[in-house]
């Protein structure tokens, strides 16, 4: 069953007519804490529903396994997932990409306390570092191939999400932690004012929004729709601001051979 029960169908009567209205369930990979993914995307599927005529909910996980079981198990109608999330979950259960950001591309960053000497990656060996999680693309594949790349011996610690690796290195628990920009500029200033970064990794193609195999491809294209019309109304570019968005552009699943074209296995296992 999906989060909020298979898709639920809404018959509301207006005078002799008849509208049928869907319940999708938004899942959003939880890069950050569900209370505060709550607070900057549920007035986003608010607007959305209000765009689509169908009742869209905000969804999370406590933690990315578990967003990443419950995509595998097509859980969420829609998903914000990460782009190598997408290329797995591409494949299997068959989600559809139909937008992602516009003119943007996702950097992976490392952070370090302000008043740390550390300015380079090799000052990082043989040290615990704090990443998300195993299949964080950009705040912990990416930054962890250029470690091994360099051959960096390091032990890595997943705290979770986003949020988390900020905290810990700001609190000292840890020397350094990977994060990406637009988190990092979305933390709680007072940890956020403690960080610096002293490194980031190449660009690549963004997050994607993507549909479930089952959506059908109306519904698919009236949210799609939606998103895209979201920088042109005023309301929908106030809540693009929020989440640190300037648009969304229409996406195709061959966007991410970018990110296929890295060849990374780490969930491989969950296509078998």
């Amino acid at each position: 069953m999906r989060i909020t029960g298979i898709l639920t169908t809404l018959v509301l009567s207006v005078g002799s007519l008849s509208v049928q209205a869907d319940t999708l369930t938004f899942g959003i990979v939880p890069q950050q804490s569900a209370q505060k993914l709550a607070r900057l995307w549920t007035p986003v599927t608010q607007y959305l529903s209000e765009k689509t005529g169908h009742e869209i909910r905000f969804a999370t996980a406590k933690n990315i396994p578990t967003f990443e079981k419950r995509v595998l198990a097509g859980q969420y109608d829609i998903a914000y997932m990460n782009p190598y999330h997408f290329t797995v979950f591409n494949q299997k259960p068959g989600y559809r990409a139909i937008a992602r950001q516009k003119d943007k591309q996702i950097k992976g960053i490392m952070v370090v306390r302000k008043d740390s000497p550390i300015t380079d990656l090799a000052q990082l060996d043989g040290e615990k570092l704090a990443f998300p999680s195993p299949a964080a693309f950009a705040a912990s594949v990416v930054p962890r191939a250029n470690l091994d790349q360099k051959q960096i011996q390091f032990s890595p610690k997943y705290v979770s999400s986003h949020d988390s690796v900020y905290l810990n290195v700001a609190k000292g628990f840890f020397p350094a932690g990977g994060g990406v920009v637009r988190t990092f500029n979305n933390t709680d200033p007072a940890v956020r004012d403690q960080l610096k970064i002293f490194w980031t990794t190449d660009g690549y193609t963004p997050h994607a929004v993507a549909v479930a195999p089952d959506v059908s491809s109306d519904t698919a294209q009236q949210v799609q729709q939606a998103l895209l019309a979201m920088a042109d109304d005023p309301q929908g570019a106030e809540l693009l601001k929020a989440i640190n968005f300037k648009a969304f552009t229409p996406a195709q699943d061959s966007d991410w051979d970018d990110v296929r074209d890295l060849n990374i296995t780490l969930l491989e296992h969950l296509l078998k």
